[in-house]
């Protein structure tokens, strides 16, 4: 297992750490599954666009209409409600397939850490497996 650990420098921003994430996998691991988990809970993990940065602006900007910062009803006293509730939505972890040594994603797409709570210091876990007969597909 490997620990990513990342500056974030806003309260709201989605980080691109695809190529962070990439450099944890064995270039031996022939085919498998890495899995990448967010251990905190006001940050997130998600695969997206990664060649429009509108598409970060615009996820961000409807997360923040489906979860204002203020609310008469939050009760959490950190006052970082809506940090959770995004976080929430996005989730913590991500499985995805390993082929020839290199991640499987889309041409477009990437992964994102997702801060709803920054800027702070964010520790990714990054683990894979090797598939036992192969991965078929």
């Amino acid at each position: 297992m490997a620990e990513i650990s990342i500056k974030t420098n806003e309260r709201n921003e989605l980080l691109d750490i695809t190529d962070l994430v990439a450099t944890q996998i064995p270039a031996s691991l022939e085919s498998g599954v890495c899995f990448i988990f967010c251990d905190h809970t006001t940050a997130g993990l998600t695969v997206n666009e990664n060649a429009d940065p509108d598409v970060k602006h615009d996820l961000l900007k409807k997360l923040a209409s489906l979860c204002p910062e203020a609310e008469p009803y939050y009760m959490h006293e950190e006052g970082n409600s809506a940090a959770h509730l995004k976080a929430s939505l996005m989730g913590f972890s991500l499985t995805l397939p390993v082929r020839h040594g290199r991640l499987v994603l889309g041409t477009w797409q990437g992964i994102y850490l997702c801060e709803f709570d920054g800027p702070r210091r964010r520790k990714i876990n990054v683990m894979w497996q090797r598939a036992e007969n192969g991965i078929s597909g």
